[in-house]
């Protein structure tokens, strides 16, 4: 079935629907300024349609699977753990934790450690870039 928008339209659905085939996916529904958004970004890139909605659909697929395995671990974490983790994510210090918590700073330091072992992460920067998208403001 062809659009009414001219060529570029027909062509730039064509795409779309090989893609949702592609998928295994004939619920996914695309607007008309998402498909031209697509197009000239391809243009741009100097790559094809499909190779740019590949890396596109990849990265989000990454993005989404992160996002739940985060979610997954900070729901293993302890209440404590968790007001450790927001205020590790708001740049404090395990001294500035303790005396937030009214905890001694090795308990601080014990609680960044189990955080970090249930995210399986090593430092606290990649806590803080783990979640950077999350809003611990009512932490402070």
């Amino acid at each position: 079935m062809l659009c009414e928008n001219g060529p570029r339209t027909d062509r730039l659905m064509i795409i779309w629907q090989r893609l949702r085939r592609a998928l295994g996916r004939q619920v996914l529904r695309v607007d008309l300024p998402l498909i031209e958004s697509l197009q000239d970004l391809a243009e741009r890139e100097q790559r094809t349609k499909e190779a740019v909605a590949a890396d596109l659909l990849s990265h989000a697929l990454h993005q989404r699977q992160a996002g739940e395995a985060n979610l997954r671990s900070w729901q293993r974490l302890s209440p404590r753990e968790q007001e450790v983790a927001a205020l590790v994510c708001l740049n404090y210090t395990n001294a500035q934790i303790a005396a937030r918590l009214s905890i001694s700073p090795s308990t601080a330091k014990t609680h960044v450690r189990n955080v970090l072992r249930k995210f399986g992460l090593e430092r606290r920067a990649d806590l803080r870039l783990a979640l950077a998208e999350w809003d611990f403001s009512a932490w402070q």
